[in-house]
């Protein structure tokens, strides 16, 4: 997305692909760029969004509504255990566990524990209950239901930063979050936005934007990728789209994608979200 400026007059142009062509989007700024060119940005993009992607995403979710209410209850139950263990050994493994895939199905179906950290499995043990509990959910996202989640990770294994908001500075590789001082004031704004866009924003979007949100406050000493990822589970579950799982082996791509603008993520997330359920696209859709 670019300003341009023609015969003294400014304008806002975006490019981006419908059906593998290139399109663009202008619009008028003005004889001076407006002080809410930002908010002009986000519109622009969005307005853009709808055009390329929100059919798809909305065809994804029709399709796997349809698909999901055949399956019989047993069918369902073992569909949702296979999702939390390999959802649960991505995040996990994201953040630096050592446990596998297999050692994780191991731990949670048959109760067998790998020769691995008596911390990772226990991380492991309780990921897989905070996700359910994160699906099964009816609240709104709110500071004192992520501190749930954050309690529910760690409170056998850090329980002295489990489930609190940090007072202390943090930084991950090269990005520094907020200073602490500033972390309630920046989640009240956070859940604040959560209630005002839950049910007029695509969902797939506000899972994105909620997640990168989220990730820019950095609210907790541990776990805020996690507790990130399960933002997105709940709300794509809430809004009955299928559950978008950040791979291991797409982390790299992630991190870059959470370095970007909002809109990038936010493109980034849609791309990857439509290519991982693409099975579930109409046949048109797909052209």
């Amino acid at each position: 997305m670019q300003i341009i400026k023609k015969n003294n007059l400014f304008y806002l142009k975006h490019s981006f692909r419908k059906y593998g062509k290139v399109k663009t989007k202008q619009k008028y700024l003005g004889k001076d760029v407006p002080k809410n060119i930002e908010q002009v940005k986000e519109e622009l993009f969005r307005e853009c969004l709808q055009e390329e992607l929100f059919k798809k995403l909305k065809d994804i979710q029709k399709n796997f509504k349809k698909e999901w209410k055949n399956y019989p209850e047993s069918i369902k139950k073992k569909i949702l255990l296979d999702l939390a263990i390999n959802f649960t050994y991505n995040t996990n493994a994201i953040e630096g566990s050592t446990i596998s895939f297999e050692e994780t199905q191991e731990l949670v179906k048959h109760k067998i524990a790998p020769n691995k950290p008596l911390s990772e499995v226990q991380e492991t043990v309780s990921h897989i209950d905070t996700f359910f509990a994160a699906l099964q959910s009816k609240s709104l996202i709110t500071t004192r239901l992520l501190c749930e989640w954050n309690k529910g990770l760690f409170f056998q294994t850090k329980s002295d930063i489990a489930g609190l908001l940090r007072e202390y500075h943090v930084r991950v590789a090269d990005y520094i979050a907020p200073d602490w001082q500033d972390v309630k004031k920046m989640m009240k704004n956070f859940t604040h936005w959560i209630e005002q866009n839950q049910k007029i924003m695509q969902p797939v979007e506000f899972a994105a934007r909620a997640h990168y949100k989220f990730e820019k406050i950095h609210p907790f000493g541990d776990g805020n990728g996690r507790v990130g990822r399960l933002i997105i589970a709940k709300i794509l579950k809430q809004s009955k789209y299928p559950i978008l799982t950040i791979n291991y082996k797409n982390r790299q791509s992630y991190y870059k994608a959470l370095q970007k603008d909002e809109n990038k993520f936010v493109q980034y997330f849609l791309r990857r979200y439509i290519s991982q359920f693409k099975r579930h696209l109409n046949k048109q859709t797909k052209e």
